[in-house]
């Protein structure tokens, strides 16, 4: 709105400074100190109706025993980091742009699927929520259409199936007629391994944040025509458009990691998890990094792993010795960590350590090949 406002006053009456609204880098900029702003406006409002309604946490069996003193927390709080993304991305993003369109309409519909789960489990008191296999088809279908945007798109013609491979120069990958099941399969892990990583105050927020900073830098670079001839990445005209988005998710994430962090006032539930989970898969799609993930979001990779070796070795286990047997203490890895003793705090401090290192090396592969 503001981008298209400001473009017009400047076209039609030339006032000076008016130039800088234009710029990818000052709109980011804005979109992030937007974001924190409202963030921190509509963080305490929201809090309290949800203490008023009594929409809360319910005690997770499956977590560490010193769990049991986060039931009752308001839950459903990812309605503040994604509200505090949209406006922001509405305000100075280009709403005409194809890139924007996609990322916006992905974390719109993830957060609608997450918000009917996290309903259904608060406050219809439904302990298992939406039924896996609805939560599964909101991810496929929001996967598929994106897909197929990409793949059938003309604007995307020139590269609709390629991706780049990490450390190796001028090398991409066609994924050819497996495109579009490519790209659903990449939502839907996306979105479920940030649910997965959402278990310990500010853990999910705080490591999406940093990812996003990340893919900030490379949307920039991949829409900017010298730096990504520099670079010798794949040039996609208006994907720089992204990097708006991107830098307001960091500003919310921000601003939410101050109502999230230990002891948290609010958990993002699946409202939030689901829908920042999709946009980092949607926008590691769309700016063609999609083998980069496991490195960028290489948290959320070691914590759906953690998880899949768990369930693997028990019933491997189970069917050979007649009892199962556990790799780690408790899966997600995070729980692990807690029963071995560590602080919650340190859990997550470490982790937001190792995803500001995996940020850079993300960043070092368009250099070490």
């Amino acid at each position: 709105m503001f981008y298209y406002l400001f473009y017009w006053i400047n076209l039609k009456y030339n006032p000076p400074g008016f130039d800088i609204f234009r710029f990818i880098t000052f709109r980011a900029a804005a979109a992030t100190i937007t974001a924190l702003i409202i963030s921190f406006y509509l963080g305490p409002k929201i809090i309290d109706y949800l203490k008023k309604k009594q929409i809360g946490e319910s005690a997770k069996l499956e977590a560490p025993k010193n769990h049991l003193s986060k039931a009752g927390t308001p839950t459903m709080g990812g309605l503040i980091v994604i509200g505090s993304v949209v406006i922001p991305t509405l305000f100075w993003g280009d709403l005409k742009n194809i890139y924007v369109i996609l990322v916006l309409a992905v974390t719109i519909w993830l957060c609608a699927v997450g918000f009917l789960d996290d309903y259904l489990k608060v406050v219809k008191k439904k302990k298992k929520g939406l039924i896996g296999k609805y939560k599964i088809a909101g991810q496929v279908l929001i996967g598929l259409l994106l897909g197929s945007v990409i793949y059938f798109h003309p604007i995307f013609a020139k590269f609709n199936s390629v991706t780049t491979v990490p450390f190796f120069k001028d090398l991409v990958f066609d994924f050819s007629y497996l495109y579009i099941p490519v790209v659903i399969f990449i939502i839907t892990a996306t979105s479920n391994a940030v649910n997965l990583t959402d278990g310990l105050d500010g853990l999910a927020i705080g490591t999406v944040s940093i990812s996003f900073l990340g893919l900030a830098v490379i949307c920039y670079v991949s829409g900017h025509e010298k730096f990504s001839d520099y670079l010798n990445i794949i040039f996609l005209p208006g994907s720089g458009e992204l990097t708006v988005f991107c830098a307001a998710l960091v500003g919310a994430g921000l601003g939410f990691l101050w109502f999230n962090s230990y002891p948290a006032q609010v958990f993002m539930g699946d409202t939030g998890s689901l829908a920042l989970g999709g946009a980092l898969g949607a926008v590691s799609v769309l700016i063609r990094k999609e083998l980069l993930l496991p490195i960028l979001g290489g948290i959320f990779f070691l914590e759906t792993l953690s998880v899949l070796i768990q369930k693997v070795y028990f019933k491997y286990t189970k069917k050979r010795y007649g009892e199962g047997r556990r790799v780690f203490k408790m899966a997600p890895i995070h729980h692990h960590f807690e029963l071995l003793g560590w602080a919650e705090p340190k859990i997550v401090t470490r982790f937001y350590i190792i995803a500001v290192l995996l940020a850079i090396l993300t960043l070092t592969t368009f250099k070490v090949r």
